[in-house]
């Protein structure tokens, strides 16, 4: 504590006046003070400790361009070399989109889209939301069965406008999940909807459901599973994200996704193609009228 006195006190009396008017060594408080932090080991310090935080609010689940992203978010002068180094001090990683199984079903004789997407999934090309919406289908494992779950992901955006869960893989699935994205967002006719060649996004049901919406069918190219990139990149985040355990109940691998889904991915977690911004910020930063 005399040494930390001392310290404090150094600009404005000699230090050896003070250590012998506080019966310390001279010798001693130098040796103290040469222990101590350097500048940047405060400021490593400092950055170790707001790293910690972002990563911990991310539910553990960033990596180091989100990190940066979000420290320089906050205004932090700081290279994603030195971000890497200190979560490697601090024994943090992130965590790596995995591969998922397919669940398509294409062969069958029913009509098939042309592919009217061509793989262009740059958000800035899209040109707004409600322009091109794309869906896709997985499943996660439970005690009870298989949960299967239906998305449809807005291209101009990366938010999903709609979901549907199910214990059947079947055309109800992915109707349900149109419906909801129709109405959450109530698009005008012209829409572009693009899937895989799955029998349920084929079947005569779903595409007379797009007919009476005025939407646009588009499909992948046979075999081609880098047309449909975007949901399955969404799928492989999820079940990363989410541990891919075997969830001892549906209803609670249900509650599980809507909560990935409409508080995690939706509202808070940043997204590269969006400039690290959650899908709704990125949405209420968009003009009015798209």
């Amino acid at each position: 504590m005399k040494y930390a006195f001392i310290e404090t006190q150094r600009t404005q009396h000699p230090v050896r006046k003070m250590c012998r008017l506080l019966n310390v060594s001279a010798a001693g408080y130098y040796e103290w003070r040469c222990r101590l932090p350097s500048v940047r080991e405060r400021s490593d310090g400092v950055m170790r400790n707001a790293i910690v935080r972002i990563h911990a609010a991310s539910r553990k689940i960033y990596g180091r361009p989100r990190i940066h992203a979000a420290l320089r978010e906050e205004g932090a002068r700081i290279s994603p070399k030195r971000v890497h180094r200190l979560m490697k001090s601090a024994n943090i990683t992130g965590v790596s989109p995995r591969r998922f199984k397919k669940t398509t079903d294409s062969n069958h004789r029913l009509p098939i889209a042309p592919d009217r997407v061509s793989r262009a999934f740059n958000v800035a090309a899209v040109g707004g939301i409600n322009r091109t919406w794309i869906g896709d289908i997985t499943y996660v494992q439970t005690r009870e069965g298989w949960l299967y779950l239906a998305v449809v992901l807005d291209l101009g955006s990366r938010r999903v406008v709609g979901w549907s869960m199910g214990k059947a893989i079947d055309t109800k699935l992915v109707v349900d999940a149109f419906l909801d994205a129709v109405g959450s967002r109530h698009p005008k006719p012209g829409l572009l909807f693009h899937s895989d060649r799955g029998s349920q996004y084929a079947s005569s049901e779903y595409r007379a459901l797009l007919d009476r919406h005025g939407v646009l069918q588009s499909m992948s190219r046979k075999g081609n599973c880098w047309d449909n990139a975007v949901a399955e990149s969404f799928f492989g985040s999820l079940k990363s994200e989410l541990g891919d355990p075997i969830w001892e109940t549906r209803e609670i691998a249900r509650a599980k996704i809507f909560d990935y889904i409409a508080i995690w991915y939706n509202r808070l977690r940043t997204h590269s193609a969006l400039g690290y911004l959650s899908p709704e910020r990125y949405e209420s930063q968009l003009p009015i009228a798209v």
